[in-house]
């Protein structure tokens, strides 16, 4: 069974930067996109960042240009760099990934890491 630990987050000042780390245990045949998503209080998990397998990325407009998702293929590992953070970007935030387009996500939803931007 397939487990994810996310870390990194924090509590940062609005314009400052932190990098968040998705770490997988458990054995993984393939990984067809690794997701990053956020859920604030009182608001939907919305996915904010995406790295395929061919390692095209997807991000969300509210975080273009400011936040940019790797991957560590050799570990199985997805960063998410976060810059330029605005108030609005503290949530919980959440790893995931997908074997297939169609597949469901490989692992039940971890605790996620807590990233609060305030001054």
């Amino acid at each position: 069974q397939v487990q994810l630990v996310e870390s990194g987050g924090g509590l940062v000042q609005p314009g400052g930067s932190l990098r968040l780390s998705c770490a997988a245990s458990g054995s993984i045949s393939r990984i067809y996109a690794m997701d990053w998503y956020r859920q604030a209080p009182g608001k939907e998990r919305e996915l904010v960042a995406r790295i395929f397998s061919s390692s095209s990325t997807y991000y969300a407009d509210s975080v273009k240009g400011r936040f940019t998702i790797s991957r560590d293929n050799a570990k199985n590992t997805v960063l998410l760099q976060m810059s330029s953070l605005k108030p609005e970007d503290t949530a919980v935030y959440y790893c995931n990934y997908k074997s297939s387009p169609l597949s469901a996500y490989i692992a039940s939803w971890g605790q996620g890491t807590q990233v609060t931007v305030s001054s």
